[in-house]
């Protein structure tokens, strides 16, 4: 996640603590600092939506090989004795899990941070405050769109609605909540209404998505946007951080460009704000994918994060997280936390590699079968980054 917030209006959030703490680039395996990495627990894969992009392959039917309550718990622990920072519960559809609230009670008295990423339409008033209670720190509601936008995107009508109820629910309660928004090519020309619905709902969070190509959204490929799009992007999403102010936090995920792409800005734009960028950038150190960040779908397999289950290292059911995550021998593990002499193309001939890291490693796969390639989302010319 790069903050865009951070960056141009130096805001002081949770998450940056994580992301420009010094040394951050040069975690290798999440333990450089006491602890272990950030973690996305796909704890189901049941959903009552059917999004065209989920990179879970999540359906309304429960996978009967999810791990069960104990050994969710001792996952859990584990997690806590790793000194975890943050859990962030996914799905599928998290709350349709039976046992949810005592996962949820278990971690916060274990008094680890959660956070949760929902599709929003589960969030009634008494949900809210029982969040509030167990002291969630952040909900993260997934929107692509207002209106029927979002639905189609979504695969159920009348979706957006719950949502944005579910939204208002967590602002009335107190609850901390954002949006999650994936930029496609069907999408891109609403992100002003977004903007606009943050500023009418009062809402503090917003988080741009750059598209995975993983799951489902493994197949859209041709849906992303161009490279020209992204720059216009990007254009927009630093004009509304700068007009917000730190009222809002603004993020973008998942293209490591865009550090590169808003220092670059920063020079011709505001160039007192240039050298604290650059000086966060190359602190945060890009992509760490298997570096300070890690996943485990609802089966219990470990992987690098959320949009990488093609790789798994292990599983929970037979060796513990922390023991998989410090002790692996598996080649892509391994070679994302020395990545730099293992990356080919462009991104090996990068002079921002540093601040980069290689971009996402899923998407060059993806499309070139080779998972060490470049990253065919990045948008920088050659002549911005060195070729």
């Amino acid at each position: 996640m790069l903050s865009i917030t951070k960056l141009l209006c130096n805001s002081c959030n949770f998450g940056d603590s994580l992301r420009y703490e010094k040394g951050a680039g040069e975690c290798k395996c999440g333990v450089n600092f006491g602890r272990g990495p950030v973690v996305v627990w796909n704890c189901t894969k049941k959903c009552n939506l059917k999004c065209v992009h989920c990179y879970a392959n999540a359906e309304s039917e429960k996978c009967n090989e999810e791990l069960s309550l104990e050994e969710a718990k001792v996952f859990i622990k584990d997690l806590k004795d790793f000194n975890v920072p943050v859990i962030l519960f996914s799905g599928g559809e998290p709350m349709l899990r039976e046992d949810f609230f005592q996962i949820l009670d278990f971690t916060s008295n274990l008094q680890i941070r959660s956070t949760i990423s929902t599709n929003g339409t589960m969030l009634y008033k008494d949900v809210c405050k029982d969040l509030k209670k167990m002291k969630v720190g952040y909900v993260g509601v997934s929107l692509d769109g207002t209106g029927t936008k979002h639905d189609e995107f979504r695969g159920v009508k009348g979706s957006f609605d719950k949502a944005l109820r579910g939204i208002r629910n967590c602002v009335e309660v107190g609850q901390k909540v954002g949006l999650r928004f994936t930029i496609n090519k069907h999408n891109v020309g609403g992100i002003e209404d977004i903007f606009t619905l943050i500023k009418e709902e009062e809402i503090p969070r917003v988080c741009f998505y750059h598209l995975v190509y993983s799951g489902r959204g493994s197949k859209l490929v041709d849906e992303d946007i161009s490279k020209e799009e992204r720059r216009e992007v990007l254009d927009l999403i630093m004009s509304k951080s700068l007009e917000f102010g730190e009222k809002v936090e603004i993020l973008t995920v998942d293209n490591h460009a865009d550090s590169v792409y808003l220092y670059l800005k920063a020079l011709e734009r505001f160039p007192d704000k240039a050298q604290d960028i650059l000086r966060l950038i190359k602190t945060n150190g890009g992509n760490r994918s298997g570096m300070a960040f890690g996943c485990v779908d609802y089966m219990g397999n470990v992987h690098p994060d959320q949009f990488t289950w093609q790789h798994s290292f292990g599983n929970v059911k037979e060796e513990k997280f922390s023991s998989i995550w410090k002790d692996s021998k598996h080649p892509i593990l391994n070679g994302l936390r020395d990545r730099k002499s293992l990356l080919k193309g462009r991104c090996n001939k990068c002079k921002w590699l540093s601040v980069c890291n290689g971009n996402f490693r899923t998407r060059a796969e993806a499309v070139t079968g080779d998972f060490w390639e470049a990253d065919p989302a990045c948008y920088l010319k050659n002549s911005e980054i060195g070729l």
